[in-house]
């Protein structure tokens, strides 16, 4: 089939099975096309717990489909790309957690939401990229395990002079690509342009950039902002959403090095063939989900401020 027409009848196959397509920010375009809600991982799968749709359909990574069953274990989760895994979710392992734990008894940890459910289990709480100052703001203790990104965690450490945050050294690969000759350089092509980091980049990217944010808080960032143009140090992936919304602002990538290859995976004809087969599943087992749920609870009931 065409494109066109293949993405007609995936839309029509997702009525049929009352499914929700969820793709996430760094998706193909022709992905986010078809989807019903675009966006960060976490955010996408607290959206679809509250629909009443039977089936979710999670174009993304395996963390976030199984982010979406651990909240949402009454829907059936497909995952149209199975092999689409996260490297940096596959840097730690939960005996990994259960070291750090014994190494600095006490301390808290906080697990980033990019990680998979058996380390979630071993968490205290969850945070995101978005929210990671605010959760660890609301803990009291002194020494703080930050878990799995230790970008995520140095980023987090400038907040806090008073606190120890103690990281892993997983990264995200894409974001950590990025180095301080590459902002440069789109800095040079583009000299008026803004440049908006994530805060998974190296912390001598953090120090070049104009605005920190998710990827959620950079299109709201470029948004609102009075600006026309920005460089994007994220996946390539959010230009596509970038330049939908903002027809009349232009947005650079800051190094096209940051691709994400297991975010391209998922094809149209892979989510017909999930919808089609109701295959392949992803189930967290229950006692790995519910100690998950409680550390993702956890975070969800810090007022926001």
């Amino acid at each position: 089939m065409e494109k066109e027409q293949l993405q007609v009848e995936i839309r029509k196959l997702a009525r049929d099975r009352k499914a929700l397509i969820l793709a996430h920010n760094y998706q193909p375009p022709e992905i986010q096309e078809i989807a019903d809600l675009v966006g960060d991982s976490l955010e996408l799968s607290l959206k679809a717990a509250r629909t009443e749709a039977r089936v979710i359909v999670f174009c993304g990574v395996l963390f976030m489909a199984e982010t979406a069953h651990i909240v949402s274990p009454d829907k059936t989760v497909l995952f149209p790309a199975p092999q689409a895994c996260c490297a940096m979710a596959s840097m730690i392992t939960p005996e990994d957690v259960r070291v750090l734990r014994e190494k600095y008894p006490g301390a808290p940890v906080v697990t980033y939401v990019n990680s998979y459910a058996e380390v979630k289990a071993e968490s205290d709480i969850c945070c995101t990229s978005a929210n990671v100052v605010r959760v660890i703001a609301s803990l009291p203790e002194r020494e703080v395990i930050c878990l799995p990104d230790m970008n995520l965690a140095r980023y987090a450490q400038r907040h806090f002079p008073d606190k120890k945050i103690i990281y892993h050294q997983g990264f995200c690969p894409f974001h950590d690509t990025l180095t301080p000759e590459d902002v440069r350089r789109a800095r040079e092509a583009h000299p008026g342009a803004l440049f908006v980091a994530h805060p998974e980049c190296r912390p001598e990217v953090i120090d070049l950039a104009d605005h920190v944010a998710s990827t959620s808080g950079m299109l709201k960032f470029c948004r609102e902002s009075e600006h026309r143009e920005f460089i994007i140090g994220t996946e390539v992936g959010l230009l596509y959403p970038l330049r939908k919304q903002n027809p009349d602002k232009k947005f650079y990538p800051a190094s096209e090095k940051m691709l994400c290859e297991a975010m391209k995976l998922t094809t149209l004809e892979l989510v017909y063939r999930a919808l089609e087969t109701l295959e392949p599943r992803v189930e967290v087992p229950e006692e790995i989900r519910k100690r998950a749920l409680r550390a993702v609870k956890r975070m969800l009931e810090i007022p926001r401020g």
